[in-house]
């Protein structure tokens, strides 16, 4: 399995004095977040800039990924073009489409969770502050499911996966993340939503292990933005890039 764990490298997909669009690889950081950070794709961005920087560009990241999330980043270079993609985003002429490596096989080709999703710590103790979950109480939250692919990989764990192409309607935290897990079929590599928090807590204490791999598969979350559309002024763009090496391989069996 290829090492991924200092991967910093994107890839520029689109690019023009007021926008660019680049592939983020997992585990690099969107920016910058605590002192003394390792490299972040704004960090990248800023050098491959400088030089719009210098005569004025002023960046902003439109769109956001988790750290181990792959995939599609949209930037503005300009705050005019920052306050179109905005104002698209909140009027909802935004669409997103990610893939993922999903436990087991739905039973239906296409399907829809409309779960609210609330913060867990709000209602009960989590060891992982961030962890989300289904609940009555939680905020509106909807995401349409398709199968593209049923495959079956020998494992400790079992033997039956699929890649799904998620679309989320509404953009809450750790949304299909959420929804996969709560429909019984967690993201492969997920160390929160996946075989237990014990992932998570000991990924922070040892760093990734033989252990943690036997149970997880992947080193990241197999979650990979692949679409991005937006409706700006009455202009339509549209953005796809396709799956990383480690998910690939995975699928095939590689």
């Amino acid at each position: 399995m290829r090492d991924i764990a200092n991967n910093t490298n994107f890839e520029v997909i689109d690019e023009t004095e007021d926008y660019i669009v680049v592939v983020k690889p997992a585990p690099l950081l969107v920016h910058p977040s605590v002192p003394g950070n390792p490299p972040t794709l704004l960090d990248g961005l800023e050098g491959l800039l400088a030089f719009d920087l210098a005569n004025g560009a002023q960046l902003s990241i439109i769109n956001r990924l988790d750290r181990e999330t792959s995939g599609l980043v949209l930037v503005a270079k300009n705050k005019e073009w920052a306050s179109r993609f905005g104002k698209a985003m909140q009027r909802r002429a935004v669409e997103k489409e990610y893939l993922a490596i999903v436990w087991g096989w739905p039973v239906e080709d296409e399907f829809v969770c409309a779960e609210p999703i609330r913060q867990m710590s709000e209602f009960m103790e989590s060891a992982i502050w961030v962890k989300r979950c289904v609940n009555p109480e939680g905020q509106v939250s909807e995401t349409r499911f398709v199968v593209e692919r049923r495959f079956e990989r020998e494992t400790s764990n079992g033997n039956q996966f699929a890649l799904v192409r998620a679309k989320p309607v509404t953009g809450r935290m750790h949304q299909i993340r959420v929804h996969l897990a709560h429909l019984g079929h967690a993201i492969v590599g997920d160390k929160i939503y996946g075989p237990g928090e014990h992932c998570y807590l000991n990924h922070i204490e040892t760093g990734w292990t033989p252990e943690l791999e036997r149970e997880l598969l992947l080193p990241r979350h197999a979650l990979h933005s692949a679409k991005l559309e937006v409706e700006v002024n009455g202009e339509s763009f549209s953005w796809e890039c396709g799956l990383p090496e480690e998910m690939v391989g995975f699928v095939d069996g590689d």
